[in-house]
């Protein structure tokens, strides 16, 4: 079938889903502090979603109990909110999908906690500039593959490795679509990007190897080696000369 190609009234629709992710997200990580836990960080993001008459794009899915992820230090993505309560120094990741109208938007992104390492604080300047290297490339007429070495480009060159058992994708009706979306590879390779496609790009990213394992709770990854681990998403569409970001809070 091939990477959906989104319609300007789909657009339109994605750009109301991905602006309430956002906004969702921004208000969580606002409460992220010394004592809060995680369980409470996800009840905020529940009663905001409900607010706004759309549903958790996570809730169920698969069987996931939580409405958003909450990651924290060496968890890598997929945390499931409980008791534990963020403590300072810690590096928090948030990931939020909401579905509105039958559309989906995707979005996450790591809070730091205070006086944090300044390893920790690079940790999470580099994955963001991977995600803002990532997103330059997503234009019409470069290849998929130009997105996935920009991100592992920015991160390796900083010191740092690129998870690789798990990708970003496609999105839309759909909270995975294609295409998978590595966050390595060659560039140069892979389908041709179009404009009006849309893809949830998100840069995992660790402090020191790639290698990542599952908890018995079958969720939570974590880094193998028990070092830092950031991750940042947004939701987009290509573009004929630069990708729109549709997770973006208005004004931001």
């Amino acid at each position: 079938m091939g990477i959906p190609v989104k319609t300007p009234a789909e657009l339109d629709r994605m750009r109301e889903s991905g602006r309430l992710a956002a906004r969702v997200l921004k208000a969580v990580a606002r409460e992220v502090r010394p004592g809060v836990s995680t369980r409470d960080l996800d009840g905020i993001a529940r009663d905001l979603i409900a607010n706004e008459g759309a549903n958790s794009a996570f809730l169920g899915y698969r069987g996931f109990p939580g409405c958003i992820c909450v990651s924290v230090n060496d968890e890598v993505v997929h945390g499931i909110p409980g008791d534990r309560r963020v403590a300072m120094g810690d590096i928090v990741s948030l990931d939020c999908g909401v579905l509105f109208r039958g559309w989906h938007g995707d979005t996450a992104r790591t809070v730091v906690v205070g006086a944090t390492d300044p390893e920790a604080m690079r940790l999470v300047r580099v994955t963001e500039d991977a995600l803002a290297a990532a997103m330059a490339a997503a234009v019409e007429g470069n290849r998929l593959g130009d997105v996935s070495h920009a991100v592992q480009d920015v991160v390796e060159a900083a010191g740092f490795s690129v998870v690789r058992e798990f990708v970003g994708h496609g999105i839309g009706r759909a909270l995975h679509e294609d295409p998978q979306i590595p966050n390595f590879g060659p560039a140069g390779k892979g389908p041709r990007l179009r404009a009006g496609m849309t893809l949830a790009i998100e840069p995992m990213v660790n402090q020191r190897g790639h290698e990542v394992r599952v908890d018995r709770d079958g969720w939570t990854v974590r880094t193998r080696d028990g070092g830092l681990s950031a991750h940042v998403e947004h939701t987009v569409a290509v573009g004929e000369g630069s990708a729109e970001v549709l997770t973006r809070t208005d004004g931001n």
